[in-house]
């Protein structure tokens, strides 16, 4: 195959056609019925690899042991794991976002290709002038082991049965400015779904563009609406309880971290609500269960059902109204969720810049922790 020339410029209008690619892209190459989302995951990952050359393998096939498997981050950065998306041809970022659009629901994915084209908002009001590059297509695809499910196939022993070292796990990384999704599978089982990060700067585009997304996108306004709309739903005593600081955090807590500390849940408890706030608040968590592939929702969702709702808790700190720092975090047996605006946008709009993750508190990256650590 003819290698890819590097940092390549894409029109955007090719960008967004090639993205709603992604989108439909997994009803339309004739997948079986009733593939699970970790099956098409493999399809479409082993199809993207199909229209990699050798040097563009290298850059995006690890080992499912590397270090960097572990090593997330969505600051921006100069230099990245994985192969980026800008240097793909069109065939490998169709390929591409179609194996991310397996992973992810409708929803998710539109969220996701927002954020990604928020760059292009970010580079206007920074007159191309920033530190760092806003480029919608810096966003890096890397995939652990081997999708095909051989690798770290340790053969057989003298009597015939298979090695104890066999490891067909294999993951998925995207990541970028902003963005880091991460995925592991075991034939047909999406073993582990987190970290998953998402933000959005500006949280709401307020300035007339002359760029894809306009004024007035707000990717992520039902994470921050629903919050809202739940403490403000909130009695005097029930606010007593919830709130848990009157300034909120600058950032999220265990950035980039491999796991989020398993630490003592703050806030009122969801047997304290009434039941419209029951409601909301259940809306509110399936916002964020809901991103990833319908049938790895669901067993978000049923597993939060299983270990109680009655154990959930719900805590916020900051201001109770927009456009001053506000944060949230709800906390259950197996899921953490925090949501921090607390940043201005490039045009100095205070508290206009979200970031928002769900975690896996028994282990992201389907490393199991001990919880007692």
């Amino acid at each position: 195959m003819k290698k890819t020339p590097r940092n390549q410029s894409v029109p955007l209008s090719r960008l967004i056609a090639i993205i709603l690619v992604g989108v439909i892209g997994v009803a339309v190459v004739g997948l079986k019925l009733g593939q699970t989302p970790a099956e098409q995951m493999q399809t479409f990952a082993e199809a993207y690899l199909e229209t990699l050359d050798e040097s563009q393998r290298g850059l995006t096939m690890k080992d499912f042991d590397s270090p960097t498997r572990v090593g997330w981050h969505f600051i921006p950065k100069d230099e990245r794991k994985g192969l980026m998306i800008g240097d793909m041809n069109d065939a490998q970022r169709t390929a591409a976002l179609r194996l991310l659009r397996a992973a992810l629901s409708e929803a998710g994915y539109g969220k996701v290709n927002r954020i990604m084209l928020l760059e292009e908002v970010l580079n206007k009001m920074e007159q191309g002038k920033g530190r760092w590059e806003r480029n919608p297509q810096r966003y890096f695809v890397t995939l652990f082991g081997d999708p095909s499910g051989r690798a770290g196939d340790g053969g057989s022993t003298a009597d015939g049965d298979e090695s104890e070292s066999r490891d067909d796990r294999w993951g998925l990384s995207f990541e970028g400015h902003h963005l880091s999704l991460n995925f592991v599978c075991r034939g047909n089982s999406v073993l582990d779904s987190t970290p998953q990060f998402l933000a959005s700067n500006p949280a709401t585009v307020m300035q007339e563009t002359t760029v894809t997304l306009g004024k007035g996108t707000a990717v992520l306004s039902r994470e921050e609406q629903l919050g809202f709309k739940l403490i403000h739903s909130m009695s005097e005593e029930q606010k007593d309880a919830a709130v848990i600081a009157s300034e909120a955090p600058s950032e999220v807590r265990f950035a980039g971290k491999p796991q989020p500390e398993v630490t003592k849940p703050v806030g009122i408890s969801y047997a304290k609500l009434n039941q419209s706030q029951k409601d909301l608040l259940q809306d509110l968590v399936t916002t964020y269960t809901d991103i990833a592939a319908e049938r790895v929702a669901q067993e978000r969702r049923a597993k939060i059902e299983s270990d109680g709702w009655e154990g959930v808790r719900f805590a916020w700190a900051g201001a109770l109204e927009p456009g001053i720092g506000h944060y949230y975090r709800v906390t259950g047996k197996s899921f953490l969720i925090e949501f921090v605006n607390t940043q201005s946008d490039p045009a100095g709009n205070p508290a206009n810049h979200i970031h928002c993750f769900y975690r896996d508190l028994t282990g992201d990256f389907d490393i199991p922790v001990d919880p007692q650590n």
